[in-house]
């Protein structure tokens, strides 16, 4: 097959050259930065990129703010008319956490996007490399072990469940919130200690390290003062997030919002698994 791969950080760039290496011709727009392997094809225009393309795999998240495609190994900028206005409606156009406004533009240049993180497959494997990644950060950020450390996982889903189970596995004391009845059964059948996520109030100065998962404020001023000094809050949510960061560097909070963890700490993995995705796509639409 023809692919072309558009954008995007390192999972991109690895995802271009894994497809290469099984055998398909690849051609890339807006990773200029980088020198890719295994017969990648680097074009200087989406036109040239896309023009013989079955199949053309924007980035995750496709977007970095409203209208500008998210390309952060680009000497460009580029906007998501430019790439839209460029494909045709044939085309298969395969894209990750589409946005409102970038879902209308496509149908507006009649492209119907397929939004590979909706798909469970790629969900529940990213989620295993960002739970990986925010240990990571915890290691990094803190001057405690995470064995016998007192940890706050804010949101019980894919992500929030993984990293209760890594946590505990090093160790950690663990306490997990969620919103609903039978999320709170799990918590608890798993052995966390369980709390609804609208009552931590009270409860945040016992803890070491409080990591929110919800893409909702959760953790505003007034739970912010709770925190005690040296405490690491770890934002693992997509925007608009969870912590009022401004309000958190006013009181000497420690806290770090970790995007698009996957990309930053296993590259080579997060590809793979936006391949094999994308091959499950292909398949299901009988291309291959």
């Amino acid at each position: 097959m023809i692919f072309a791969v558009i954008g995007g950080d390192m999972r991109q760039a690895k995802l271009a050259e894994m497809l290469a290496a099984d055998g398909h011709w690849v051609s890339t727009f807006a990773i200029d930065k980088l020198r890719l392997e295994n017969g990648v094809t680097q074009r200087s225009s989406v036109k040239e990129a896309v023009d013989p393309a079955h199949c053309v795999i924007l980035p995750l998240p496709v977007t970095s703010r409203e209208g500008l495609l998210n390309a952060p190994l680009s000497f460009g900028i580029h906007t998501t008319h430019e790439i839209f206005s460029a494909l045709r409606p044939d085309q298969i156009v395969c894209a990750g956490r589409v946005d409102e406004q970038t879902a209308k533009t496509a149908a507006e240049a009649g492209i119907e996007l397929i939004d590979y993180l909706k798909r469970e497959e790629l969900a529940v494997s990213n989620a295993v490399a960002a739970a990986e990644g925010a240990i990571q950060l915890i290691m990094e950020e803190t001057a405690i072990t995470v064995c016998h450390s007192k940890c706050l996982v804010i949101g019980f889903g894919r992500i929030g469940k993984i990293l209760c189970h890594r946590l505990r596995g090093l160790g950690a004391y663990v306490t997990a919130t969620a919103r609903k009845v039978e999320d709170l059964a799990w918590i608890r059948a798993y052995g966390y200690e369980a709390c609804e996520t609208d009552k931590i109030d009270g409860t945040l100065g016992n803890y070491d390290v409080i990591v929110n998962t919800v893409p909702a404020r959760i953790l505003g001023e007034e739970r912010l003062r709770e925190i005690k000094r040296g405490a690491l809050c770890l934002d693992l949510a997509s925007k608009p997030g969870g912590i009022d960061f401004s309000a958190a560097s006013k009181l000497g909070v420690k806290a770090v919002w970790a995007l698009s963890l996957p990309g930053e700490v296993a590259a080579v993995t997060s590809g793979r698994i936006i391949r094999d995705t994308i091959y499950n796509i292909l398949r299901e639409k009988g291309v291959t």
